[in-house]
């Protein structure tokens, strides 16, 4: 049977389908409908030639052949499925009535593509329409892969998708190939193209382009409320008309116009807008005649234009648009085509002087600045004086440096002031839980797994969310304001002087919060050397999962200057990075500089609803992992430190036990601290003889040197899966070995009193302030999560990847060892 979404070429020899939808451009559409498909009507597949291809079809009482590559332009619907849709019951037949009733429902599903210009509000746009919370930034190259999202609106299904913001469809960068494939290869019904209002010129670049490429768009003039502020005239509708696209002005962060837009979609996918014509932009004589030659060699081979407008493929061709050449290379005509291509462009830049990209690029802002001249009328007030003086300020030689660090303070100092309370009540809620628990279940391993295992691991991380929380609503702050990308204007030439670009600076910092987004951020990095330096740095700045391990400890061990110690950890990240940059700038990435053009967006105030949403859906991101990633690794941590169950013990505990109690000489509360020490002991053996126990002691040889103990060394094993499992662990192997009274039962508590069993530190405190710092340090340095190793993975290759594993732990090891041994000779 076939399903939704399925094209004429997966119909099988013999059976029938109904057209939905045909795709396909230009000549091969209108040669396909001509033959008479076309919507509703049925179709039947008679047989495929000996090769497979071409395909022999019936339809409307004759038969005609199609290449598959024709057949994958053509969406079908089964004849099952069209009973469905009718709600008629299928009997092998259906009449032509309810034939026509399900192809008009199965018409309604309209495909949408998003494309626009980095901080035109497009995922804004996308999140307002969708109810989606996709994460909205303005800074360039927030939106680093595909959205999609489904609505429902007036009886038709939206199946949108947001596609990240690019200035054009040229090959400049990843996300403009990215965008120019979907909209090649996946052919939405209708393009949206999200214009920010307060930058026409610059955004209707992106305009032109896709006006080259004859597919249907609609233009949703973004932010149209700071035009009005400013009291422009801008005549959209008469600008509309001369390009042939229709413009819905909307102001998407407060939801005005946008259902407006979405009607007009539907009035242009039903083809009920006057407006809506396809035109060329006159590029003038020269040009003209230079596309001319080359689209004449293009028809020669009608396959091409199946899917692209030969206007197109010229235009990008006079561009010497290398990915558009390589498209060609299969077509019997591609040396043809490529042998005009090239003498075309070198008659043009004989005739203008200029390489043949910035002549077409030339005339596409003089159309720009043509259809505006006749549109829109600037009103020669400037009201964003304010706005520069604060822009002049946060910038400035000398001040904008302490500016930014005194933000940076700031942000990690309220992670711990304001996050505070609300971690103090949840840990309350997790030991109320886990008491309740105790008291009211039989012992056995279900109550042990539930309460040292379940609760004692993931509750152990679970505590930590309101400071993540804290961390994203600032960083979202910095986005969403524009002051991120001050920030990398502030950076470029201390970037630049470590071998990276000031853009470089903007997935770095998204790396505070998570890595994995910050890894693929780094596609809006233009040079593939700047890409994987940046990846190969990038772990160096602590993500938020290693946030609970410091605030665990600090709070624990650093009661006072919490702030400046997580500072100074976080600093030290940073200053690894650079060395790390500065070594492999000399070794592995020596090149020529590129230039750095990065747009500086207007500020903006942003929303509540805005910050809240990102916010909230990186915590989001942090529960879902608590529901898998931690709990299993929980529960398996727990399982290894709870078995072996028959252990011989160096003492008979029980036996000193029973002695002390039936001892009548000592006094209640000496029986009491002398039972509880033989438990301390006997629980404090066991754990060292148990699975995870041997595992502790088998790497001991190489933390010992750190001053780290073989729980943390476990802690550390377990955190190669994710960071907060080192929490999470260090729950488990801690809470139980010593309670001091029954008030006492934090974690935070646990690390003060834990103390070395064995070996030459015997009695001394395990968490010394030195051995604290060494090991946080180290949490931050090594191996990143398994997650980050498969974004590193995805972005550039396997050994890009391996080597970030390797080199990582090595400096980590390095780094809490000199950190551990030279601290000892002074303290």
């Amino acid at each position: 049977m076939i399903t939704n979404n399925t094209y004429l070429s997966d119909v099988k020899t013999g059976d029938e389908a109904i057209i939905t939808k045909v795709l396909g451009h230009g000549a091969f559409r209108k040669r396909i409908t001509e033959m008479g498909f076309v919507k509703g009507k049925k179709v039947r597949v008679i047989k495929n030639a000996p090769l497979q291809d071409p395909v022999e079809y019936e339809i409307m009482g004759y038969n005609v052949s199609l290449r598959r590559s024709e057949a994958e332009l053509v969406e079908v619907v089964s004849l099952e499925e069209a009973a469905g849709l009718s709600e008629v019951k299928f009997e092998g037949t259906i009449d032509e009535e309810s034939l026509k009733v399900s192809v008009l429902e199965k018409g309604k599903v309209i495909n949408v593509a998003l494309v626009g210009n980095p901080n035109c509000g497009k995922t804004t746009l996308f999140n307002y329409a969708s109810g989606s919370h996709e994460r909205v930034g303005n800074y360039s190259g927030v939106t680093v892969d595909a959205k999609e999202a489904i609505m429902k609106k007036d009886g038709y299904t939206f199946k949108i998708v947001d596609l990240p913001g690019t200035y054009s469809i040229t090959e400049y960068s990843p996300e403009e190939l990215y965008v120019r494939m979907h909209i090649t290869e996946k052919m939405p019904d209708i393009v949206v193209n999200v214009i920010d209002s307060s930058n026409l010129v610059r955004n209707m670049f992106l305009t032109t382009q896709l006006i080259d490429m004859n597919i249907k768009v609609v233009v949703a003039l973004n932010m149209y409320d700071e035009l009005e502020k400013k009291g422009a005239k801008f005549d959209y509708v008469s600008l509309g008309e001369m390009i042939g696209i229709p413009i819905i002005p909307t102001v998407a962060s407060k939801g005005k116009g946008v259902d407006e837009l979405f009607e007009k979609l539907i009035d242009v996918y039903e083809d009920r807008d006057p407006s809506v014509r396809h035109i060329h932009i006159n590029y003038g004589a020269q040009i003209e005649k230079a596309i001319h030659d080359i689209q004449h060699e293009i028809w020669k081979n009608p396959s091409i234009t199946d899917k692209l407008s030969s206007r197109y493929v010229a235009i990008k061709l006079l561009e010497t648009d290398k990915s558009t050449l390589a498209q060609l290379e299969k077509f019997a005509n591609y040396e043809e085509i490529k042998s005009v291509a090239k003498q075309t462009i070198a008659q043009l830049e004989k005739e203008y002087g200029e390489r043949s990209e910035t002549i077409i690029t030339d005339a596409k802002y003089g159309f720009i600045d043509g259809a505006l001249k006749e549109t829109y009328k600037e009103v020669k007030k400037d009201k964003r004086e304010s706005k520069r003086e604060l822009d002049d300020l946060l910038t400035h030689r000398f001040l904008g440096f302490p500016i930014f660090l005194f933000f940076m303070w700031l942000m990690f100092q309220a992670t711990f002031t304001l996050g505070s309370y609300p971690m103090d009540w949840i840990n309350t809620g997790v030991e109320s839980l886990s008491d309740w628990l105790q008291t009211t279940m039989s012992p056995g391993a279900l109550r042990d797994l539930l309460v040292d295992g379940i609760i004692g691991g993931v509750g152990g991380v679970i505590v930590f969310l309101p400071n993540i929380l804290i961390l994203f609503f600032f960083i979202s702050l910095m986005e969403d304001t524009g002051y991120m990308a001050r920030a990398s204007f502030i950076m470029d030439k201390l970037m630049h002087k470590i071998g990276l670009h000031g853009k470089s600076f903007i997935p770095l910092v998204m790396g505070f919060g998570c890595n994995v987004p910050a890894i693929m951020a780094t596609r809006t990095l233009d040079n593939k050397k700047d890409r994987i330096l940046t990846m190969i740095i990038t772990p160096f700045m602590s993500c938020s999962a290693r946030l609970p391990v410091y605030v665990l400890l600090i709070s624990a061990i650093f009661p006072a200057n919490q702030g400046l110690v997580l500072f100074t950890i976080y600093l030290v990240g940073i200053v690894l990075a650079i060395l790390t940059a500065l070594v492999m700038k000399r070794i592995a990435f020596a090149k020529k500089e590129v230039p750095f053009v990065m747009e500086l967006p207007p500020y903006r105030i942003p929303t509540l609803k805005n910050t809240s949403l990102h916010m909230w859906h990186k915590g989001q991101q942090y529960l879902k992992k608590m529901g898998n990633v931690i709990l299993l690794a929980s529960i398996l941590i727990w399982a290894l430190g709870y078995f072996p169950r028959h252990i011989v013990y160096t003492t008979d505990y029980d036996s000193k036990i029973q002695q002390v109690q039936s001892n009548s000489g000592l006094k209640p509360d000496q029986k009491d601290k002398a039972v509880r020490q033989l438990e301390v002991s006997k629980e404090s053996e066991r754990q060292e003889k148990s699975y995870i126990g041997q595992l502790g002691h088998a790497i001991e040889p190489v933390i010992s040197p750190l001053g780290f103990d073989w729980k943390m060394g476990v802690s550390i094993i377990t955190g190669l899966a994710a960071k907060e499992i080192v929490v999470s662990s260090m729950g488990i192997l801690y809470q139980a070995d010593l309670k001091a009274d029954e008030n006492s039962n934090s974690l935070k508590d646990e690390l003060r009193a834990q103390t070395h069993n064995s070996g030459e530190l015997k009695g001394q405190k395990v968490f010394t302030p030195l051995v604290s710092f060494a090991f946080m340090l180290f949490v931050l340095i090594y191996f990143p999560c398994v997650a980050v190793i498969a974004a590193i993975k995805k972005e550039s290759s396997w050994g890009w990847a391996v080597f970030t594993m390797v080199y990582t732990t090595a400096m980590a090891w390095l780094v809490a060892f000199a950190t551990y041994q030279i601290g000892s000779l002074f303290i």
